[in-house]
């Protein structure tokens, strides 16, 4: 524990992290904490997840702060409520045998007037979700005039989320002669635009190289039609016996199904999505946790403050919209020097996504086959045979029953009743397998064709796209915004040149083609219309057919006009052709909720 002691921090820290079971500090901690303590110069962290940057930024602002005064010295965002009140525990158990240090979570989901009577009392150290800090600071509950210390946490993750709007005005209501300290596990270019507006002269610190995998991690895929990836991911849980997951899913509704259907067919399963209350979320969390269930289905957000160590697969039922996600996902495994395998389940028309994601983790996706029947069975009994053989035996619970047993069983040989036990235990495995299909062949070609990726998804052409600065998250906030809601399920995105494409849950269809009638995006007037997936992606692009039968000729430029196309189509090349001159303004979306 002395290596702590050298790190600069006080024998009361040192102790408590005794008491908790730190022995050695992670790269990370090595690196920030004398930094941040012998220095007031802001700081720029890159490290992955799960190495330990809530202690890295939480124990050099424990060993400076000022205990003998209740004002707020320092503000930590996180982007969502499990991870905020994660960190909040985390600085709560390092501070024990420290007197009069007071810690608050403050999150959405939760009572505020709770939270406010929290702030009255005084908190040193306030951690926060982005949506919820902005509201008390509104409000004037949140006085950060005495701020010292501001952390980022999760920085790329909270963009991602559409949370710009909201770091701008925490940002804002903070001193300029505080520290921002922001810890991010990718650096994309949002990310280094926040650095380069809110921070001055940043000392940058790295534990390993920005924007890759996790080291212990190795990364597999398996080639799969869609109809297939259900049965495939029940295949690869089967032949892992001793499996300890999470699936990563899109949306919501996708959660919610695939759960259902794990947890129908006899696995430990069971979901952690947006619809849940806080107590149902902290109910399948603490389960997770503590191992009673082997596979949590999850989406990225909800995943967000899952703190485990030793998961063994992480599996992307679909890969998300953004790589960086990506490797969020997969450093949920590999953590503690342990090895962890991250699983992505493709089309053939999917493949070409996992090259920009091998160019961001900086490793190659070893192609395996869905394992067969056989290789299954074979599998789970050997697995079996091995828990028999290890089990410890509790004779003194079971010598009562054992004479009645043996009367029972009087007259069966050893290798007799070693078959009848496996029979037991082993017939269902057999018969579900007997005469299983091969998942490995990619029929994706034919029924799917010409749907969209989701009958419950109505598909929308937008005329934006990646030269009016759109990405992702930028299309979920502008969606958001027009509807006034935040809790509408988006499905797939498709950003392009000069247009783009999404998918809105149905049920919302009419509420978005009324509410986007004169908005704009960047000075520009928006086009929004119903389109259709086209049902074949040759050399020459298909024709998207339109609602009102109105079409457009999928050429890049669209500068040539055809009367039969119609009003639509004319109308949408006088936008794309439009050249606007004017400064673009940095906007950013809201919170994509899955």
């Amino acid at each position: 524990m002395s290596i702590f002691k050298d790190l600069g921090l006080s024998d009361a820290i040192v102790t408590a992290l005794e008491a908790l079971g730190y022995e050695t500090p992670t790269e990370i901690q090595k690196i920030a904490i004398p930094q941040i303590i012998s220095s007031k110069n802001d700081l720029k962290a890159f490290a992955q997840t799960g190495t330990g940057k809530t202690a890295a930024f939480s124990l050099p602002i424990l060993e400076q702060i000022n205990t003998s005064s209740n004002n707020t010295q320092a503000i930590i965002l996180s982007p969502t409520r499990e991870l905020a009140i994660q960190i909040a525990k985390n600085i709560e158990e390092f501070s024990k045998n420290q007197k009069n240090l007071h810690v608050l979570a403050v999150y959405g989901g939760a009572d505020i007037d709770k939270q406010i009577k929290g702030l009255k009392r005084g908190a040193q150290i306030v951690v926060g979700t982005p949506g919820r800090t902005v509201d008390l600071i509104k409000r004037g509950r949140l006085v950060l005039k005495n701020i010292q210390w501001l952390v980022l946490d999760e920085a790329d993750e909270m963009l991602n989320m559409g949370f710009k709007d909201e770091l701008d005005k925490v940002l804002e209501a903070t001193p300029n002669d505080k520290q921002t300290l922001l810890f991010s596990a990718t650096f994309p270019r949002e990310v280094e635009a926040i650095a380069k507006n809110y921070m001055s002269n940043p000392i940058e610190i790295s534990a390993g190289t920005k924007n890759v995998g996790a080291e212990n991690v190795s990364h597999e895929y398996y080639m799969v039609s869609d109809r297939n990836r259900y049965p495939a991911l029940k295949r690869i849980a089967d032949i892992n016996p001793n499996i300890y997951s999470i699936v990563f899913c899109r949306t919501r509704r996708e959660t919610k199904d695939i759960a259902d259907k794990l947890i129908a067919d006899g696995y430990n399963a069971d979901a952690l999505h947006g619809d849940l209350s806080q107590a149902q979320r902290d109910m399948v969390m603490q389960k997770f946790r503590n191992k009673t269930l082997q596979i949590l289905v999850a989406t990225d957000v909800a995943a967000r403050g899952l703190d485990v160590t030793d998961l063994t697969h992480v599996i992307n039922y679909k890969l998300p919209d953004q790589t960086e996600n990506y490797t969020h996902r997969s450093g949920r495994t590999g953590r503690a020097g342990k090895k962890g395998i991250s699983i992505a389940l493709i089309t053939n028309k999917e493949k070409g996504k996992l090259r920009p994601i091998e160019r961001k983790i900086d490793k190659k996706f070893e192609f395996k086959t869905v394992p067969n029947g056989k290789e299954i069975c074979e599998k789970q009994l050997y697995s079996l045979i091995d828990k028999i053989h290890d089990i410890d035996i509790n004779e003194k619970e079971i010598k009562d029953y054992l004479p009645e047993i043996f009367n029972k069983l009087e007259g069966l040989d050893r290798e007799e009743l070693i078959k009848r036990f496996v029979s037991i235990e082993f017939n269902q495995f057999l018969s579900y397998y007997e005469n299983s299909r091969d998942l490995n062949s990619d029929d994706s070609k034919d029924r799917d064709r010409s749907r969209s990726s989701d009958d419950s998804f109505t598909r929308f052409y937008i005329n934006i796209g990646k030269m009016d600065d759109l990405n992702p998250a930028r299309l979920i906030g502008f969606i958001n915004e027009n509807l006034e809601k935040n809790d509408v399920e988006i499905g797939q995105i498709e950003i392009l040149k000069s247009f783009s494409f999404f998918e809105i849950d149905k049920n919302y269809s009419d509420d978005v083609l009324e509410k986007f009638k004169d908005s704009e995006f960047n000075n520009r007037n928006i086009i929004v219309e119903v389109t259709t997936k086209p049902k074949s992606r040759g050399r020459n692009r298909a024709k998207r057919n339109f609602g009102g039968g109105d079409s457009f000729r999928g050429d890049r430029d669209r500068k040539r006009g055809d009367n039969d196309r119609g009003r639509s189509e004319r109308r949408g090349n006088r936008e794309r052709n439009f050249s606007d001159g004017g400064e673009r303004r940095k906007d950013s979306g809201r919170r994509r909720r899955n």
